[in-house]
């Protein structure tokens, strides 16, 4: 069977029980399910992650990826059809993104080796998420957990320190700092197998020694950064009420009954989405 004949990058019938999602969901709230590490192009192949690439791999390494999954028994030419299914844990990672409505994409500057240097988090209705570790080389490792647990994991691996409530330049700030993020949260909707960004927010963090910088863009500059006094746990919970819209309601995901804090957040995600909005 040639590469052509294979449909590389063409989205595949993933073959799963109805049963499952529920099965799945059961799994997670009795702790982690790990689903396996796999390469960009291994991801390309069955269509997975594609919309968040900076860059595709190339047909012959997608090629080899497809030959790779296939004999892993991951990936099965359905008889009769021109069709491709994939299968396992696999498979499983490839329903829940399918299922998301929403990513957190977050990118981290001064990471130690070993280390990801990049996360995506998509949050399913039922207060679990995929998440997506990507490191140097590019070995997507991807897990499904709790939300609250993997945004946890995720602020570990932020910037962190005092929040800096002093107006700053993010030029100066970035420049000096010992380590940096980009986390942008994107809301998309799907159309078959192709999926559009409708809306999309970036916090900016920088970490000088214990002291700790977030910018949002400016709502009538957008090509502006303005500094928000956030500490690094109101970073979490901004970035949990963007991508989970209902979690701000009451403010009952938020762990503590500040109102003050509460305000903040609710007041800068506002700011956010009335910019958003109007874009």
């Amino acid at each position: 069977m040639t590469e052509q004949e294979l449909d590389i990058g063409v989205p595949s019938d993933i073959g799963l029980p109805p049963d499952l999602i529920d099965a799945v969901l059961h799994l997670v709230s009795t702790g982690p399910v790990p689903l396996g590490g796999y390469s960009l192009a291994e991801m390309v192949a069955v269509d997975a992650v594609v919309d968040f690439l900076d860059e595709m791999p190339s047909e012959a390494e997608v090629g080899e990826a497809v030959r790779s999954l296939a004999a892993r028994q991951l990936l099965v030419a359905l008889p009769e059809t021109e069709s491709l299914q994939v299968r396992g844990d696999l498979g499983i990672a490839v329903v829940f993104q399918q299922r998301a409505r929403s990513v957190i994409d977050v990118r981290v500057t001064g990471t130690e080796p070993g280390q990801p240097w990049r996360t995506l988090l998509l949050p399913q209705p039922e207060g679990v998420a995929l998440e997506v570790l990507i490191d140097a080389l590019g070995v997507h490792e991807l897990s499904l957990r709790r939300t609250d647990e993997a945004l946890r994991r995720l602020r570990e691996r932020l910037p962190n320190g005092e929040a800096e409530h002093d107006s700053a330049e993010p030029g100066e700030v970035l420049a000096d700092a010992e380590r940096s993020a980009l986390l942008t949260v994107t809301h998309y909707s799907a159309s078959g197998s192709t999926e559009t960004a409708d809306l999309s927010a970036d916090i900016v963090l920088a970490q000088q020694g214990d002291r700790l910088y977030v910018f949002t863009r400016d709502p009538e500059h957008p090509e502006r950064l303005v500094s928000q006094g956030l500490n690094d746990d109101e970073v979490i919970e901004l970035a949990r009420s963007l991508a989970i819209p209902d979690a701000d309601r009451d403010g009952d995901a938020y762990p503590t009954d500040s109102r003050a804090r509460f305000g903040r957040i609710a007041k800068v995600r506002n700011t956010i989405m009335r910019r958003l909005r109007r874009g």
